[in-house]
């Protein structure tokens, strides 16, 4: 039996996650036909399967889309090429990268102009990490580890990016160890690594002296849930990612636990398991503050008024109700309640 249940905030949906879910959400709206998708919009089964529903095509290649479709590039970021090749057989591409994505990117771009090379820490199979290895692949070598980082020889003239959402124990081994090996490594002022996976990981961290349990909900392919596993993990205590109240079935939960989830884990999954778990007692757990808030993308904001634009000619009583739920005013709804209307 759980004694004490711990609802650890902040949890799922960062802002780089709300900002893609709102965006395809406008676009079936906005556009009576299906908006194909390049990669999951974000990395949850549960919601990759709502869009699937409402006509929404997830696709892994430029040739897989019809002439003319409208696309949508997902939060994880796109490499050049790829996003080129989208352009010249969609009617219209919408980019959904979370914008600290895109800042990697632009540093990879101006070490690349410098004629850097560039040692990329992320993992191999992520479609973030073949995003940012497109921007520049002459120049760009993916490491998984301090072994990978002691096999290069790139020369001296060396920079380190990461992947946004590495857990702090993947990403500060190498780091120490590329200053090490490389004296004059160059490296962005800003951390690389997102907020949101950042604030998730200490809050969670704070809590692990009181639990005997975490579970992490969010999906398999989710990189920074599986960082929270990991994290947990190493601080010697028992943790368990949950894509569903399912996934608790066979788990012998007992003691003090801990519930947090992954950036784009969505929220009424955490309630059902914690309903399920049915603990003596739940404790609100927020030992950090998050406000931060991303923009639609431009292009997007752009299309829609020019479309609310066009209907007002026909409207001839002179009269123009205020808008209270448009895209100018996005900061009043979140993801979970555009996932609701689906």
């Amino acid at each position: 039996m759980v004694n004490k249940l711990y609802l650890v905030t902040p949890r799922g949906f960062c802002a780089g996650v709300e900002m893609a879910i709102k965006a395809l959400k406008w676009l079936l709206k906005v556009y009576d036909q299906t908006i194909y998708c390049y990669h999951e919009i974000v990395h949850n089964k549960w919601i990759v399967k709502e869009f699937e529903k409402k006509n929404v095509v997830f696709v892994e290649d430029p040739k897989d889309i019809p002439d003319g479709a409208i696309v949508m590039l997902s939060a994880h970021g796109t490499s050049p090429t790829i996003e080129k090749r989208f352009n010249q057989i969609s009617s219209m591409t919408i980019n959904s990268v979370c914008p600290l994505v895109t800042k990697v990117h632009h540093e990879a771009k101006k070490f690349s102009n410098e004629n850097t090379q560039i040692i990329y820490v992320g993992h191999k199979n992520h479609d973030e990490a073949k995003g940012a290895l497109g921007v520049s692949p002459k120049n760009m070598h993916i490491v998984e580890s301090i072994n990978d980082v002691d096999k290069l020889d790139i020369g001296e003239n060396v920079a380190l990016l990461a992947q946004t959402t590495l857990a702090k124990s993947e990403w500060e081994p190498i780091m120490n160890y590329s200053k090490t090996k490389y004296p004059d490594l160059k490296m962005p002022r800003k951390s690389d690594l997102c907020y949101a996976t950042t604030n998730r990981q200490q809050a969670i961290t704070e809590i692990l002296p009181n639990v005997d349990t975490v579970l992490v909900v969010g999906s398999e392919n989710s990189s920074n849930t599986q960082a929270l596993v990991t994290m947990v993990e190493n601080n010697n205590v028992a943790a368990y990612r949950i894509d569903d109240v399912k996934d608790i079935e066979n788990l012998n939960l007992k003691g003090n636990i801990a519930i947090t989830a992954g950036a784009s884990a969505p929220d009424h999954i955490v309630y059902e398991i914690i309903e399920q778990i049915n603990p003596s007692e739940l404790e609100n757990f927020k030992p950090i503050e998050e406000a931060e808030y991303f923009p639609l993308p431009q292009q997007l904001r752009a299309n829609i008024k020019n479309v609310a634009d066009f209907l007002n000619i026909f409207n001839t009583s002179g009269s123009y109700p205020k808008s209270e739920f448009g895209i100018s005013n996005d900061k009043k709804w979140t993801a979970t309640e555009a996932l609701n209307s689906l």
